[in-house]
């Protein structure tokens, strides 16, 4: 089973159960890790030179030592285990981190520095974690989800406070979530819909802890909602219910955390535009919220407002939920599989064909890592 650090799901060799052994491994010696793309291209978000959308997986550049990848409306970011950090795709607001404003469609690095651990994209604006335990934020801030007291955008890596206890992050659509080393919880950003759990609709340009509680572990989120995993494997959520997204058996929406159902054996959750997905730690995948285009996985295109299990296999490794109603998924065995909305071939099978229930990617076992952007997939394979 995949180790679950921090947030961020590794399924290959590397525990990064720490600061100090995430540093310490690049100085491993490791195999060939490539990066692969597909889906709409339009600002080059796909890092292959060009503006070209593919509907079946392309390789981005040669093979390297790519270690995490995150996807956001039209750009994506990535680690390598060197520690350096680089990225792609549109930058009207900066959220490449170069420095401008101008569009990449090939990775630039960001910055010099080899002290990179983990990122997450929202819909225009970034955010990372250095290896020392800082917290960094670039790009769209229009509502503040930069976390630096201001609105002001920025297109360089700018330090969220001076703390250096962040563990997990996501960069959710306008609005961003943490959780410290100490389990608390904190949000920042929009908050027109209660996303950011702090029981109000007031935006806030810097981190505000969501309760009091130390028992937080993992935070994902999709357009005006948020999800958590707290340590005893309970997930919750809160912000706009549009559909049932947030699994509650309603469409009410909250804005202070509310459990989904009472089971305590939650692994990971993925929000998208309209939809959630979420895996157990049985291996089974779950999905609810708005079934348009059969991204619940379900064979239908029904909506459901409480998690449905995707099928009845226990081989669910990892799950995403794409911004426009697409799922990307991987198994242990490492295959890459994908259902619901399919526009400039977003799922990667050769087609721009919806599908209601999963249907493999390929015939590759060797996927690690999948992220599903607006209409476009980055996954890294070994």
């Amino acid at each position: 089973m995949p180790t679950i650090v921090s947030g961020v799901q590794y399924s290959g060799i590397w525990n990064l159960s720490s600061q100090a052994s995430a540093k310490a491994l690049t100085t491993w010696p490791v195999p060939p890790v490539s990066l692969f793309s597909w889906g709409s291209n339009n600002a080059g978000q796909l890092g292959l030179g060009n503006t070209t959308y593919y509907s079946s997986p392309k390789q981005i550049g040669a093979a390297s030592a790519w270690l995490t990848i995150a996807a956001g409306y039209a750009f994506a970011v990535s680690t390598k285990l060197d520690g350096t950090l680089w990225s792609w795709g549109a930058n009207g607001s900066g959220q490449l981190g170069i420095g401008s404003t101008a569009n990449k469609s090939s990775p630039n690095q960001v910055g010099a520095l080899t002290a990179w651990l983990k990122v997450s994209a929202g819909y225009a604006h970034t955010l990372a974690t250095k290896t020392d335990g800082t917290l960094w934020s670039w790009g769209f801030n229009n509502f503040g989800q930069l976390g630096l007291g201001s609105t002001a955008y920025k297109s360089s890596p700018n330090q969220v406070g001076a703390l250096t206890t962040w563990s997990a992050i996501a960069a959710v659509d306008r609005h961003s979530l943490a959780v410290k080393t100490d389990g608390t919880l904190w949000s920042w950003g929009r908050n027109n819909y209660g996303q950011l759990g702090l029981g109000n609709i007031t935006n806030y340009s810097s981190p505000m802890q969501v309760g009091a509680l130390t028992a937080w572990l993992t935070v994902a989120g999709g357009r005006y909602f948020a999800l958590a995993i707290k340590t005893n494997g309970t997930l919750w959520s809160w912000g706009r219910n549009q559909y049932g997204r947030l699994g509650l058996g309603n469409t009410t929406d909250y804005s202070s955390p509310k459990q989904v159902g009472a089971l305590t054996t939650w692994a990971t959750s993925s929000g998208g535009i309209y939809h959630t997905l979420a895996t157990k730690t049985d291996g089974t995948a779950w999905a609810w919220g708005n079934g348009t285009y059969g991204s619940l996985g379900q064979n239908n295109t029904t909506y459901y407002s409480s998690p449905k299990q995707v099928g009845a296999l226990t081989t669910w490794l990892s799950v995403t939920a794409g911004g426009y109603a697409s799922s990307i998924a991987i198994k242990t065995d490492g295959t890459l599989w994908g259902w619901g909305n399919n526009p400039q071939g977003v799922l990667g099978r050769g087609n721009q064909t919806d599908y209601s229930s999963p249907v493999q990617l390929g015939a590759l076992t060797s996927w690690t890592k999948a992220q599903t952007g607006h209409t476009f997939t980055v996954a890294i394979n070994t």
